[in-house]
């Protein structure tokens, strides 16, 4: 679909203003025959779409007619809504008769168009979303049930389809290592937990109504545990922990489009933010929320994900987590389930204690809560620091050695 110019005139003449009251007469017209016009191309798509949906033969032949008539009526219905906006809505926002909906349509749609030029595939997979959320709402405030009922099946289908398409191209960016710098991955990285709760919120609460039956008992519990943070003031612990949540229905409805090396960056995203809470807890109970959420994410990221990961790119690192895994298989044989429990926090804090060493300089106030951790769990004896001389004299050290 070509993209319209809109004209702005910040000067009024007496042209301009006899063009603005004609527009104003002629609004109430345009509506309508729009409307019209997209109730005449979308009455065309579900039928094409029902045709392409429901054929079960094995002619291909005949499957590929029908899912281009699908498409083509698709493209037409697309043209008749956004001809709806560049006619209708931005002529009532321009004449100042607009509702308070119209106007945040078209602020939306202007922020979509601005993507054209910088990301054209976010820019493509957006707009077609914005213009069936836009018809999506005029359906529901109709309450026409029965056009609903047949206009839902393909709603779903659709969204699902460019949802993934967004999600899969912000995959593609974040494994662009020459292309993507660090400040660009990390705002990629909000744009995906954006969007996945974004769906959460517009599709996938219309499936719970749809299509419950269909939805696995370990999405719901998922779900179920998001639902918790709608509700509320959010602190930024528990806006990591969300994240966290919506990280892990992402991983079982969007497999292909977010695939395991992206959702492994995603949790190494969140372990650096949930360690920079730890180092700037400023009492116990905070540096407790943010420790307790950190032994979460370390458990997802180790055991749920890292465990079907298949292809390493460092044998090194293969390797070492191997070890893990061995030592991880022999303390879930213990039987005492709190010593079960501290065994498993000393082997992430100490693999975790690893990884900060990495950048000492960096994690300094992490190393040391990490040390003092240890400690409690008697996994490291914390030495006086000071020692005997020779000569009878005291100096001090600064060092806590392991068991």
């Amino acid at each position: 679909m070509e993209e319209k110019s809109l004209r702005i005139y910040s000067q009024k003449t007496f042209f301009s203003k006899l063009g603005t009251t004609l527009s104003k007469i002629l609004i109430p017209t345009r509506v309508g025959f729009n409307s019209m016009m997209i109730s005449v191309k979308r009455k065309n798509l579900l039928k094409a779409y029902e045709a392409f949906n429901n054929f079960e033969e094995e002619d291909i032949q005949k499957k590929e007619i029908l899912n281009k008539k699908y498409e083509e009526t698709f493209a037409l219905y697309l043209e008749s809504i956004d001809k709806y906006v560049m006619d209708s809505i931005y002529k009532k926002v321009k004449n100042g008769t607009s509702t308070p909906f119209e106007e945040d349509a078209l602020s939306k749609y202007y922020i979509i168009t601005h993507l054209k030029e910088t990301q054209y595939l976010e820019y493509k997979y957006r707009k077609q979303k914005y213009l069936l959320e836009l018809d999506f709402e005029n359906i529901k405030d109709s309450n026409k049930e029965k056009l609903y009922k047949k206009y839902i099946n393909f709603y779903i289908n659709k969204m699902d389809t460019l949802y993934k398409g967004i999600l899969k191209n912000y995959s593609i960016q974040l494994a662009d290592y020459l292309k993507t710098s660090a400040n660009d991955k990390n705002e990629i990285y909000d744009k995906v937990f954006e969007t996945v709760e974004e769906y959460i919120t517009n599709i996938f609460n219309i499936k719970l109504k749809e299509e419950e039956n269909n939805i696995s008992k370990e999405v719901l519990e998922q779900y179920d545990r998001y639902s918790r943070f709608l509700a509320g003031k959010l602190d930024s612990i528990d806006i990591i922990e969300k994240k966290m949540t919506i990280l892990a229905i992402s991983r079982k409805l969007f497999t292909h489009s977010l695939p395991l090396i992206i959702a492994e960056q995603c949790y190494e995203q969140l372990l650096n933010e949930i360690r920079s809470e730890l180092v700037h807890a400023r009492n116990n109970k905070k540096f407790n929320k943010a420790y307790k959420i950190w032994l979460v994410i370390m458990e997802e990221y180790n055991i749920n994900l890292l465990s079907t990961k298949i292809y390493w790119e460092k044998p090194k690192q293969r390797e070492e987590y191997k070890n893990f895994w061995e030592q991880y298989k022999c303390i879930e044989k213990i039987k005492d389930k709190k010593s079960k429990e501290n065994q498993k926090e000393i082997l992430y804090l100490k693999k975790d204690l690893k990884y900060v060493f990495k950048d000492e300089v960096k994690y300094k106030l992490v190393i040391d809560a990490y040390k003092k951790k240890l400690v409690e769990l008697g996994a490291m004896k914390n030495l006086k620091n000071s020692c005997k001389t020779q000569e009878g004299k005291y100096c001090k050290l600064n060092s806590k050695i392991d068991n």
